[in-house]
This record gives C-alpha cells, structure tokens and sequence, in this order.
C-alpha cells in the first residue's frame, strides 16, 4: 500500500498528459463543488427563515373578524362583527391545552402620528398584554416592557421600537422617562426594544410604538373591541388541534352559522412551520440528486479517459502479465490511479466550495451587523456529516470509475498486447 515506486508510477502515469488529466479531474471537481455550494445554500435558506422566527411561538394561531358569508338567526349574509374582552376568557374556559392568550388592537399609522420635541414620524401603534412578548421575544435595548400594573392602572405608557428610538432621539441617548406624543395624547416611555422574529403583526415591530392594551382602548374609544387574537397551545400539544374548537366558540358567541367558513379568519403558525419543514427537506433532497448528478457525469468521464489510458498502456499491461503480474496487481494499479485523480479533484471542489461558503458567511454576518436588519439567507454552510458523506461517495465514485478499466485491463492477454504495433 505505501509501496513509493508503486505511488510514483501512479502519478507519472496521471501527469503523462497533463492537459487530459486536468479536463477530466474537472468534471469530478465541478460536481462536488456545486454539490457543497448548493447544499450549502439550501441551508442558508433554511437559516434564513429559521432565524426570522426564533423567538416567536411557532405553536400559535391568530384570529381575526371577516364578514359573514351564510346568514343566520334572522342575521343577513355580509354581517360584520367585532371579537370582544369576554371572549377571551370564555375560550380560556371552555377550551383546554391553551397556554397563552392575548387580545391585540391596533392604531393608524398616519402622517407623524409619533411626535418628540421637533422629531416626528410615522408609526404602527399596537396595543397589547404582557402576554405577548411570552409569544413574541423581544430583546431589551432600554428599560422593560409592558407590565400587569400598566394594564390594571391604564398608564399612560409606551414602549418603543428600535427605529423609532433612532429616528426620534439622539444617538445613546435614554429615552427611559422621555414624552412622546402619539395621536395627540402623551405617554411616557418606559422601554426600547429590538425585535429578534421577522414575524410582524400589523407591521414591524421595530417600527412600532406599543402601548398598554387597557390603555389604548380607553384612550381611543375602541370600548371593549378587539382586532387581533393571539393563543398559543401548551408545549405538547398542536395548536391544530384546538384551532377549530376556538372558531368553534367564536361563532357561538357572536350567532356565526357553524358552516361559516369566512367568518372567523385565521392564520396557523405551527402549520407554516410544518410547510417550512417540508420545503427544507424537499430542497435538500433535490439539491442531493442534483449534485450527485452532475459528479456522476464527471466520474463518467474519469471512467472513459481511464478506458483510454488502459488502451495505450496495452503493451505495457501484458508485458506485466507475461512476467507473472497477478491480476489484483494490474486491478489495484488501474483502481488506484482512477482513485487518485477523482480525490484530488473532489478534495479541491470541496475545499474551494467551503471557503466560497465562508466567505458568503462573512459577508452576510458583516451586513446584519451594520444594518442591524435580518436577512432570508443566512449562515450557509455544510454540515461534518454532509462533508463526510460527500468524501465517503468521492472514495466510491473513484473505485467505481476504475473498476471498469481496470477489468478490461484485465481481458488483455499477453500474447496479443505484446504483437501489438
């Protein structure tokens, strides 16, 4: 095996014609590169995405008011409603496995809706429960969110997102305490967040100024109206599995035909990130046949240049023969040589394949930082497993391209390579 004439013929013989040599090493070389590069980028993509909803409860549902579809009770077809505050706790009551559940109203974002000394500018305004950021986690940047005394005492108070923060207040400055005017009333601002899910409801969170739930409904005359209903289920069970019992519950409150299906609408977290999963899944499997179709096609061509090789070596092999070569001799050589090139340009493919991923990485990670803004592709990398499977083929791809060759070697019969001119 480290036999040094042996490895020195190996590589006399694949340099003998370089040119031929380097052709067909890149086939094998382009096809685990695009392998590495396109399974590393379907990651990225996965990353991307994941990272857009970490620290959001991907086990929720939201509802929402839609008008009437079937008319019902002596109520006509086309009937708006709104969801209320008690039926919040009626849903809580009569439908189990429920770990969270916030109510949600929103405000306009009008023409310098949010006004601090003489900055101004155009916001989302949301009113929600603590609650929420047990759903949706957002990273402090000043002082605290929402709080149970904020909505018992319907203090006036206001946490900020990170871009209103910037666009308002001077750079490193404490807004902690500071008066911002949204919609003509003042609140005092308790908090700055920075949001870490791309997920935004009713628009980002970043952009965002939240107030007290309590607060906002009284300050802006919405009664005890509700826009936007968020329950997510306990950690063990699906959120699927409860999605009907609650629209279920919704129309009973509101005299809504049962076989209204527009009525109540909704959007189901758990089951776009059951779609996510098999997107994913799908892209890596025809990333895989994808690469492994086009490194088959450069094995291919290691395989017929070796054909070649074996064909003008013929003299040389049944000189070998007729001096008593054993045919595991002549097999081993031909495999060996075939191995040796398919490695050496997979190697290169592999590694040029890593660093281009790396450097993305470097990019993109560079970007975000600056920016401070999330992207759909991020960190595209390969795993251990991935380039130890990739290897492990590469070993395969080589013996197969060899084996070929070196069986017609192997038919070559002493006496007739030996007349040959």
């Amino acid at each position: 095996m480290f036999d040094l004439d042996r490895w020195q013929e190996i590589w006399v013989t694949i340099t003998r014609n370089k040119m031929r040599s380097i052709l067909t090493a890149f086939g094998v070389f382009w096809g685990i590169f695009m392998l590495v590069v396109m399974a590393g980028s379907g990651k990225g993509l996965e990353n991307g995405i994941m990272e857009g909803i970490r620290g959001f409860s991907t086990n929720s549902c939201f509802f929402w008011t839609n008008s009437t579809s079937e008319p019902y009770k002596g109520f006509r077809k086309g009937r708006y409603w709104n969801m209320k505050n008690s039926d919040v706790e009626i849903i809580r009551s009569k439908v189990s496995h429920i770990q969270y559940i916030t109510p949600m109203i929103f405000g306009g974002n009008s023409a310098n809706n949010t006004v601090h000394k003489d900055k101004a500018g155009a916001y989302n305004v949301k009113g929600f429960y603590p609650v929420y950021d047990k759903i949706d986690h957002q990273q402090l940047i000043y002082g605290r969110f929402i709080n149970d005394i904020d909505i018992y005492e319907k203090r006036k108070v206001c946490v900020i997102g990170r871009r209103v923060y910037e666009e308002l207040f001077q750079k490193g400055q404490n807004p902690v305490g500071e008066l911002v005017k949204v919609n003509g009333m003042y609140y005092c601002v308790v908090g700055v967040i920075n949001p870490i899910t791309m997920i935004g409801i009713n628009g980002p969170m970043e952009e965002s100024v939240i107030l007290p739930f309590t607060t906002m409904q009284q300050a802006y005359n919405y009664g005890d109206k509700i826009h936007l209903l968020c329950i997510t289920a306990e950690d063990d069970y699906k959120v699927s599995l409860i999605e009907d019992q609650i629209k279920t519950v919704l129309k009973e409150q509101h005299s809504i035909s049962p076989t209204d299906s527009q009525a109540v609408g909704g959007v189901n977290l758990e089951k776009q990130f059951t779609m996510f999963h098999y997107l994913f899944l799908g892209i890596s499997i025809l990333v895989w046949i994808v690469g492994l179709g086009t490194l088959f096609a450069g094995i291919v061509g290691v395989s017929n240049i070796m054909l070649v090789t074996v064909r003008e070596r013929t003299k040389e092999i049944g000189i070998r023969r007729a001096l008593g070569a054993k045919p595991r001799v002549i097999i081993s050589q031909i495999i060996s040589e075939s191995l040796i090139l398919t490695l050496l340009a997979g190697m290169l493919g592999l590694c040029l394949g890593v660093g281009l991923l790396t450097v993305v990485d470097s990019i993109l990670t560079a970007t975000r930082e600056n920016t401070h803004e999330g992207t759909f592709f991020a960190h595209p990398q390969v795993s251990f497993w991935s380039a130890i499977l990739a290897l492990v083929i590469l070993v395969f791809a080589g013996i197969i391209a060899g084996f070929i060759p070196a069986w017609r070697a192997l038919q070559i019969k002493a006496i007739d390579a030996i007349r040959e001119e």
